[in-house]
């Protein structure tokens, strides 16, 4: 009989790459959208699933109990993945109260809704490196141990959640699991993000569409891998013997400038002629690094990344260089 696997946030970066890993291993796979004003902006990431039939969306919200216990009783999911949430760490300083509402209460009210009607389910928790804050190890890195401080209403509400998730769990005699993932970015990640702008602003140069590249903070360090390897761990996690909180990160770390420069030169050109710095991209409180030891996760799910920094960097740049071809 089939595993059925239900996600919030399916039609985000990790979700789409979630739900194309589960429908490969042969998994039912529903989700939640939510309703846009442009319908066909809804489904982009997943409409590929979504014409194909591999994959059933309905709407919903985590701020919406109604709708959540609606779809758990309905569905009786095997693993649940929560990946719903307001992700952006700069406008989470605009829009604090709807951030703090959307990642921790929407966590709460999944969790409750799970705890009610599919107990027996395996529930993952999106959990976040913004947590850490500013707080690292003496050996320059950030793991399961390491104090959490974060510096912004994204970090706060994340450990929020986190948190918890491991009461549930505990209470509750349920296997909830947080994965505390590291910065991942994609071709899929929306143009609003640093790694994305950076990608395009370099196609767009490249191919003479734009002249410049205005960016925030460059000197900031983070911990890069690519969407595609951290959703093999998200599923990894679920199937581990025992719910626990997993570090997934590359354990390399670079700053936005080395990104800038990785991007840049992928298509032949020098970031410093065309990138210049702007104020209104600075966040009032600065996360300096991030660097993640996942060697726990390494050893006990058995989980390698497939790619690296570089390789990364060149698959966001050549996506934008096609996709501004059309």
């Amino acid at each position: 009989m089939k595993k059925k696997a239900f996600i919030t946030g399916i039609s985000g970066q990790d979700g789409s790459y979630l739900a194309e890993l589960l429908v490969e291993k042969d998994y039912d796979v529903y989700g939640i959208i939510r309703r846009h004003s442009v319908a066909e902006s809804q489904e982009t990431r997943i409409d590929h699933l979504v014409s194909k039939n591999l994959v059933k969306t309905d709407y919903g919200d985590l701020l919406d109990n109604s709708s959540l216990c609606r779809l758990l009783a309905l569905i009786k999911p095997d693993e649940i993945y929560n990946l719903g949430a307001q992700s952006h760490v700069r406008v989470s300083f605009d829009v604090p109260q709807f951030t703090l509402q959307t990642n921790m209460i929407g966590t709460l009210n999944l969790l409750e809704a799970y705890r009610s009607i599919c107990p027996k389910s395996k529930f993952y928790q999106a959990s976040s490196s913004e947590m850490f804050g500013n707080e690292i190890d003496e050996d320059g890195f950030q793991r399961e141990t390491t104090a959490m401080k974060p510096v912004s209403p994204y970090g706060c509400s994340k450990l929020a959640a986190y948190c918890i998730v491991r009461n549930y769990r505990n209470s509750y005699n349920l296997f909830a699991s947080n994965g505390i993932l590291f910065n991942h970015e994609s071709p899929r990640r929306g143009e609003n993000f640093v790694t994305a702008k950076i990608a395009r602003g370099a196609a767009a140069i490249h191919k003479k569409q734009q002249d410049k590249l205005e960016l925030g903070n460059l000197d900031a360090s983070r911990d890069w891998g690519h969407s595609k390897d951290y959703v093999n761990a998200m599923h990894k996690i679920l199937q581990h013997h025992e719910p626990d909180e997993f570090v997934i990160s590359s354990k390399e770390s670079h700053t936005v400038r080395d990104f800038c420069e990785a991007a840049f030169s992928h298509v032949n050109l020098d970031y410093k002629d065309y990138v210049s710095q702007n104020p209104k991209f600075m966040r009032p409180e600065e996360l300096k690094t991030l660097k993640g030891d996942s060697t726990k996760a390494r050893k006990a799910l058995e989980w390698e990344p497939e790619y690296h920094f570089a390789s990364l960097v060149e698959d966001m740049v050549d996506y934008w260089i096609k996709e501004l071809d059309k």
